[in-house]
């Protein structure tokens, strides 16, 4: 058997020279990628059903919420679970779980049904988000670490635009969006099957164990809550707005998916610039101020459906770079042996988001109306705006 510390030595050596294991990588993100494709679908496709069967976008946006629920759930528990089964394992079987869900929301009607639902599908998707990150980063060396990150939210985020677009050609109605959605989950089992020898360790609890990670390094804890609002909440409940300023359900669809190409097209010039800049919490806040101007902007975007195209292209790709550059900077600040655990922390704050952004968004749709939608995100871009600065003025040395 081989010794255990030689091993960690060989792997550190090898991350030092610059080295990238891009079977255990191109994994991670392989199968992440088709759980975007089912996101991107989803999210919209549930969404439309409920408010064709009358559901208000607040009780929309109150189930769309136990995502976030279920998520907070899963984020202390996938690090115990993968320490126990090993992290394969654990993604092989939420890989089933997911699918299987995902076919529930078809052959079950009644509304109540869809919270249950709900929780165990984002309980499953939220254990491949951790595993997968924490794969990804363990298997990226410091110095490429932006980079990496920027292909994994690049093929991330091409699973969410064609999500979307796939949404606009098959429609609501019938198995079929259900069938693809739940297949394409399956799908993830293969790239995961193929590099089933290079799983990482998890490494040992450490006292204080996942919560302590959750204010460690704030600005990439606050940055991704945000981001998981504005993301939920506006993918889940655009349909609704679209509908509200009349664009037809294809119309929003293919905005959806022009905010998703903005995603492709930044993430890895994002992930390489942000390998070379002294303090990625500058980044992060200039992302946040290109995402509060953009959102000001939608109300004055409606009457010309290119022109919103254009604008929400470049606003989506960069305010993306909130998770992707947080994510690098949560990595850079810790050792590998606290990943896992950081990990976790970290998609528990983009659950917390999901958790917030729908219910606040709905909330602000059926006050205030169509502008309900641009006001509310614009708020989310604002609070991260505050904090960064307060983190910036008060301690120029620490995340």
């Amino acid at each position: 058997m081989d010794n255990p510390h030689s091993s960690e030595i060989v792997d550190e050596i090898r991350r030092e020279a610059g080295a990238i294991d891009w079977w255990a990588a191109g994994a991670a993100i392989a199968s992440i990628s088709a759980v975007g494709v089912a996101l991107g679908l989803g999210l919209p496709l549930l969404s439309v059903i409920l408010e064709q069967r009358g559901v208000s976008p607040t009780m929309i946006g109150a189930n769309t919420a136990v995502a976030g629920a279920a998520s907070l759930l899963a984020a202390p528990l996938v690090t115990p679970i993968a320490r126990r089964l090993g992290v394969r394992m654990t993604m092989a079987i939420a890989i089933v779980a997911a699918s299987v869900s995902a076919l529930g929301f078809y052959f079950f009607v009644p509304f109540w049904t869809w919270f249950p639902l709900r929780l165990v599908f984002h309980f499953a998707i939220t254990a491949l988000f951790i595993l997968s990150e924490f794969w990804i980063n363990a298997a990226a060396p410091p110095g490429k670490r932006g980079f990496i990150l920027g292909i994994y939210a690049t093929f991330l985020s091409l699973g969410f635009a064609f999500g979307p677009w796939l949404f606009s050609q098959i429609g609501s109605q019938g198995f079929l969006p259900f069938g693809i959605g739940a297949g394409v989950i399956l799908a993830a089992l293969i790239p995961l099957i193929l590099a089933w020898d290079r799983q990482p360790a998890v490494g040992a609890e450490l006292r204080g164990g996942f919560w302590r990670y959750l204010t460690l390094v704030p600005t990439a804890t606050a940055a991704v809550l945000i981001f998981g609002a504005v993301e939920s909440g506006g993918f889940a409940l655009f349909p609704i707005y679209g509908q509200l300023v009349n664009f037809s359900e294809a119309s929003a669809a293919q905005l959806l998916t022009a905010i998703g190409l903005g995603n492709v097209l930044l993430q890895i010039p994002i992930g390489l610039y942000s390998d070379r800049v002294g303090d990625r919490r500058k980044l992060l806040l200039f992302f946040a101020a290109v995402g509060l101007v953009g959102s000001l902007c939608l109300p004055f975007l409606v009457e010309n459906w290119w022109l919103m195209a254009a604008t929400l292209f470049i606003w989506g790709g960069v305010v993306a770079g909130l998770y992707t550059v947080g994510l690098a900077h949560l990595g850079a600040k810790l050792e590998t042996t606290e990943l896992a655990s950081a990990n976790a922390a970290f998609i528990f704050c983009y659950s917390a988001g999901m958790l917030i952004g729908p219910q606040t968004i709905g909330g602000a749709l059926d006050l205030f109306g169509s502008d309900g939608f641009a006001w509310s995100l614009a708020l989310f871009f604002a609070a991260y705006l505050v904090l960064t600065l307060v983190r910036l003025s008060v301690n120029k040395h620490h995340a």
